[in-house]
């Protein structure tokens, strides 16, 4: 077992419950090559991860839609023949089962390819290792952990794991210096954004949650969210909910536009308590080891919860975060202030 392979094709919420597998496979294996394919996307999520020996990024054609697809596939391929040319031992194609992830990871050419199995299948061409997808519900962490088995490894996983640059952390202290913070009070920061509509908290909301803190506490408030305009057909960010909030908040926050998601994990890392929706923010948080208010749309928290850290969930019981008072929100930063 010299060569080993993850896939994770997905979002950074994913790829980062994918770590406590790494960290796994490298403490097992102390000597194993480990290498990880990832998108543009979430690349800078393991960017720094001492875990991994190697990075292969390739492009998603919706990321880049003014590239050519010709492009893209071609730029893809060559990554792929990249990772054929070290013949890796095992290939573990991470996530539910997909027929795009099933493919590249069958087009890896690795000697051991483990993946989950299509529902009610019993075999793939893909995988010469498959394994049936769990009947109960698991954390993502979990789900991921249990295709390692066949690796010998067992149990149960560990903390996420992310490591903001330090060059980058250096520079997210110095910005929180410059905007006059308010002595040694905590830094709360609110990430505003999430990739799923239903899983956002208004602005309206945010702006009650600033205020109600502003009255109470002398708390620094730093407020972060995807950059980019909302009109934005293929990366919609939050740019104007963002102002919305900073024009609405009576004290106003100390405002960041993360431009890379590198610079996000530095912002988070210097966070006494973070609040924000269900999404990658909150996955980058928990890593972080960072106390999470979390307000909870749709998703199943069973699945997607801050996995080992210190958290609160505020879901209402109409599945509808609107529905998530500010004044809750407050209680449950005060608790994990406290």
């Amino acid at each position: 077992m010299k060569k080993i392979l993850f896939i994770r094709r997905d979002n950074i919420g994913d790829l980062i419950c994918t770590t406590p597998s790494i960290h796994a496979v490298r403490e097992r294996y102390p000597d194993a090559k480990i290498g990880i394919l990832v998108n543009t996307y979430n690349a800078d999520a393991v960017r720094n991860n001492p875990d991994i020996d190697e990075i292969y990024v390739y492009e998603k054609a919706k990321h880049v839609p003014d590239k050519n697809k010709l492009s893209v596939w071609w730029s893809n391929s060559k990554v792929l023949l990249k990772i054929r040319k070290e013949r890796y031992d095992v290939a573990i194609g991470c996530g539910s089962y997909s027929p795009r992830l099933a493919r590249y990871t069958y087009m890896t050419g690795a000697a051991v390819r483990i993946g989950y199995l299509p529902k009610n299948a019993d075999k793939s061409k893909s995988y010469n290792m498959p394994i049936s997808d769990p009947e109960k519900t698991l954390h993502e962490v979990e789900r991921t952990f249990h295709l390692l088995s066949p690796l010998g490894i067992n149990g149960m996983p560990r903390e996420t794991r992310i490591f903001p640059e330090d060059d980058l952390k250096q520079k997210a202290e110095s910005f929180l210096m410059a905007a006059d913070i308010k002595g040694n009070n905590p830094v709360i920061a609110f990430h505003i954004s999430s990739r799923r509509p239903e899983s956002r908290w208004p602005a309206d909301k945010f702006t009650e949650l600033g205020n109600l803190i502003a009255e109470k506490h002398q708390a620094n408030i730093l407020l972060l969210w995807s950059p980019g305009s909302e009109k934005n057909p293929y990366h919609p960010g939050d740019d104007e909910k963002a102002e919305r909030i900073i024009n609405s908040m009576k004290s106003k926050p100390i405002a960041c536009k993360t431009i890379q998601l590198r610079e996000l994990i530095a912002m988070l890392s210097i966070a006494d308590v973070v609040v924000c929706c269900d999404g990658g923010a909150m996955h980058i948080a928990a890593a972080l080891g960072k106390p999470v208010v979390t307000i909870w749309g749709s998703t199943n928290p069973d699945r997607w919860r801050p996995w080992e850290a210190r958290h609160i969930i505020l879901q209402d019981e109409s599945r509808k975060t609107e529905n998530v008072s500010a004044q809750a929100a407050l209680d449950a930063v005060e608790k994990l202030l406290a």
